[in-house]
């Protein structure tokens, strides 16, 4: 089988590269270029250093290797997002955008247009078929990344590392005798190696006006902030405020004002979720208890699913137990078990989301 392997230069997209060539198949690396960031600011992840790793990888393995430039789609589908998200009053997870649409959207298209039958990635998860699995080593689940990821897209999506662990990769990177088998892991998101997203986006948006108003929960204001998507659902530092302890519980972008309250305020059983991607259908979902999760490792928490009758994406999530800070811009992704069966983007919490989400 010819399968285009995306290579980023670190050991788990290596080795995936080098398992699938050994076991036959054949494999095109390709490096996907997505910023124009540099050195320092180009972090861990998807600089210059990296593609360099990655050809030495292909070197070293003799397969063809390309650059592919997806910076115009990396700035619309991920940067521009992340922006127009916070300058709403939400919390985005780029990294879902980035490797849950991108990815697998354009770098799938651009694969079938060389000739492949499918493509490659070293991400922590399995599939078969069209479905949608939890990788075997929990620590390294990367499934909630990619809920996005459409059925017809997984069917040509191969996962070698989905059930290793991250010991058995790097043995597996020796073996190869590959320059990327003590290479440290990249956590920050890649474009912002100093996870200032404000600082990001007030250089994307130098007109927005962002300053305004702490209020409490009945609209008393207590002080002032400097840009509401400063803030976030749940955080506690750096609002300057005496008395509390006080959270953030809601940002009203309309109004900028940042909403602060108790941490009671926080909890949330209901849940409307809107962009939903079904990889199961709707109606075999209902009324079973799956499992959600609303961010990367995080709790997965007992509920049901509905359907909007109205509109096939939205949906809303009622939850057993109440989850704190429920972020909307974040994921919220179901499990049936291993398997992920939905996930979409949290828009609102309350009865008030499972009242919308329904109609």
């Amino acid at each position: 089988m010819r399968i285009v392997c995306a290579m980023s230069g670190g050991v788990d997209s290596s080795v995936a590269a080098a398992l699938l060539h050994e076991a036959g198949h054949e494999v095109i690396g390709v490096h996907m270029k997505l910023h124009d960031a540099a050195g320092a600011d180009a972090g861990h992840c998807c600089g210059l250093d990296d593609a360099l790793d990655a050809r030495r990888v292909a070197d070293r393995l003799k397969i063809p290797f390309y650059v592919m430039d997806l910076r115009q789609a990396f700035q619309e589908a991920v940067m521009d997002d992340l922006v127009s998200q916070y300058a709403a009053g939400m919390t985005p997870n780029p990294c879902v955008q980035c490797n849950g649409v991108l990815k697998f959207h354009v770098l799938l298209r651009r694969a079938m247009a060389l000739g492949a039958e499918a493509i490659a990635t070293g991400h922590y998860a399995r599939t078969e078929g069209g479905r949608l699995f939890a990788a075997t080593d929990k620590d390294k689940d990367q499934s909630y990344f990619l809920h996005p990821v459409k059925a017809e897209a997984l069917r040509k999506s191969r996962f070698p590392l989905g059930a290793m662990t991250k010991p058995e990769v790097r043995e597996h990177a020796r073996r190869f005798e590959l320059v990327t088998a003590e290479k440290p892991e990249s956590m920050e998101v890649c474009f912002l190696p100093d996870d200032d997203h404000a600082r990001f986006v007030r250089e994307s948006l130098p007109d927005l006006d962002g300053a305004g108003e702490i209020v409490d929960e009945a609209g008393n204001v207590l002080g002032r902030h400097e840009g509401y998507f400063r803030y976030t659902l749940g955080q506690r530092r750096g609002l300057g405020l005496g008395g509390g302890p006080w959270f953030v519980v809601n940002i009203d972008a309309a109004k900028r004002r940042v909403v602060v309250g108790g941490e009671g305020s926080l909890l949330s059983y209901d849940v409307e979720v809107r962009g939903a991607n079904w990889l199961q259908p709707p109606e075999a979902l209902r009324g079973r208890e799956l499992l959600a999760r609303v961010r990367h490792r995080g709790v997965l928490a007992p509920c049901t699913v509905v359907a909007s009758q109205a509109h096939p994406g939205h949906a809303s999530v009622h939850l057993a137990a109440p989850l704190r800070a429920v972020t909307p811009g974040q994921s919220l992704v179901i499990y049936d078990g291993d398997e992920v069966v939905f996930g979409g983007l949290v828009r609102r919490t309350g009865a008030a989301a499972t009242a919308e989400a329904t109609a």
